[in-house]
């Protein structure tokens, strides 16, 4: 099953085509509370018969509008290490880095091209839901803190990126340039996760296309990292890279542009599509 938030701040559990109002049937209020509560099992079991609306008649948010924290692994797809032609080996420890959450415009809006910059890229990810806190987690006790995936467009701001010496926070943190959705599959057990395909594209044109058997660090490693320095709590996310092909990586780069609509799927969770438009003077 899988966990949104719609029309406003409701929350729902899609089936197919339809949706289940979990505000309604069981009064939740956010999908965070479900995830701190520890009640993922119970909303869902409340999600049985007729749905409750049609998921064409709702508007979806961002699942998660809320998150504790957002990490980031930057260049964990091996080829995308490769892309860079600095001659360096697999790395030793994940690169991270934080978005915050007015960074991300919902499923289905538009991304927007800042008026700083003509140089907005797309970047297609898996990201890990948190739904059990830990520290010092194991690998092999790794994806029982998971409460589900969802998918990310972690859009970057490319000469931003470059104004520091030492972070990428500003390029990856302009208003809307990302966006994460549309909700967040809890079934893991269809899933396989250590060889599950994300496939980017633009106006329909394949741009990024890999599995997660790909990465330097699996999700396992992932999550015993970060909560090595870090308890991981409810409501955190954490986005696991991105493959080769990114808009930046062509000759010329093929930055976004008005118009223009990314979509990027995952195996087994769904897909995620935003139009992109300029901002407005």
């Amino acid at each position: 099953m899988r966990l949104c938030t719609f029309d406003n701040g409701r929350v729902g559990a899609v089936s197919g085509s339809g949706v289940y109002d979990l505000t309604m049937r069981g009064g939740w209020t956010s999908v965070r509370s479900i995830l701190e509560q520890d009640e993922v099992s119970r909303a869902l079991a409340l999600a049985t018969g007729r749905t409750d609306k049609a998921l064409s008649e709702i508007e979806l948010g961002l699942p998660l509008p809320d998150p504790n924290r957002v990490f980031c692994v930057g260049v964990n797809y091996m080829n995308r290490n490769e892309e860079y032609k600095d001659g360096s080996g697999a790395p030793r420890y994940p690169s991270l880095f934080m978005r915050g959450a007015s960074s991300f415009s919902p499923p289905g809006k538009p991304l927007i091209i800042p008026l700083e910059s003509e140089q907005l890229d797309y970047e297609g990810e898996i990201v890990l839901v948190i739904g059990k806190a830990g520290r010092r987690i194991a690998p092999r006790q790794a994806m029982n803190h998971v409460a589900g995936l969802t998918i990310m467009n972690e859009g970057s701001v490319r000469d931003w990126i470059r104004h520091g010496k030492f972070n990428v926070t500003q390029g990856k943190n302009f208003q809307c340039s990302g966006s994460f959705g549309p909700w967040i599959e809890t079934d893991l057990s269809k899933l396989d996760v250590e060889n599950l395909q994300i496939l980017t594209k633009v106006n329909g044109e394949r741009r990024q296309q890999d599995t997660t058997a790909s990465m330097a660090f699996p999700f396992v490693k992932i999550v015993e990292y970060i909560s090595t320095f870090t308890k991981l709590v409810p409501g955190d996310m954490i986005a696991t890279g991105t493959p080769t092909g990114a808009g930046a990586r062509f000759d010329p780069p093929k930055w976004l542009r008005p118009g223009d609509v990314v979509e990027v799927e995952v195996e087994g969770v769904g897909k995620l599509s935003n139009p992109v438009e300029a901002e407005a003077d």
